[in-house]
């Protein structure tokens, strides 16, 4: 029973959003890669939108992946997203379509003439 009672959040998700549930914006989905635009975390920001500008410092992470790191709904996230690009704190790009990946068996082939020239 205490372990339900730690898994438990004290306060509830939709919280993290002031009680919003809508971003300001509608093309973000849980594939789209974030980046942060500056080099360290502002100031002023609330704690959730400081951990997503935090895990983009340096990196691009997905927007289901910073939802994961947060323990909160993509749908919650997607609304901090929204408000972080508004604010300019956060650049998004759409995720690379399968089309334009490489072909595993492509790479594959060319990771093994690679390690032929050794």
């Amino acid at each position: 029973m205490t372990a339900r009672r730690e898994s438990r959040r004290l306060v509830p998700e939709f919280l993290a959003t002031s009680g919003r549930a809508r971003p300001t914006r509608n093309t973000l989905d849980r594939l789209t890669v974030l980046y942060a635009t500056g080099e360290r975390v502002p100031d002023g920001l609330e704690p959730p939108e400081r951990l997503v500008v935090e895990l983009a410092l340096g990196r691009a992470v997905a927007l289901a992946e910073a939802a994961a790191h947060l323990r909160l709904p993509v749908s919650i996230v997607r609304v901090l997203v929204s408000d972080l690009v508004d604010s300019g704190h956060l650049k998004t790009r759409a995720p690379i379509p399968a089309v334009q990946q490489q072909e595993k068996q492509l790479l594959e082939r060319v990771l093994r003439g690679l390690r032929a020239v050794r």
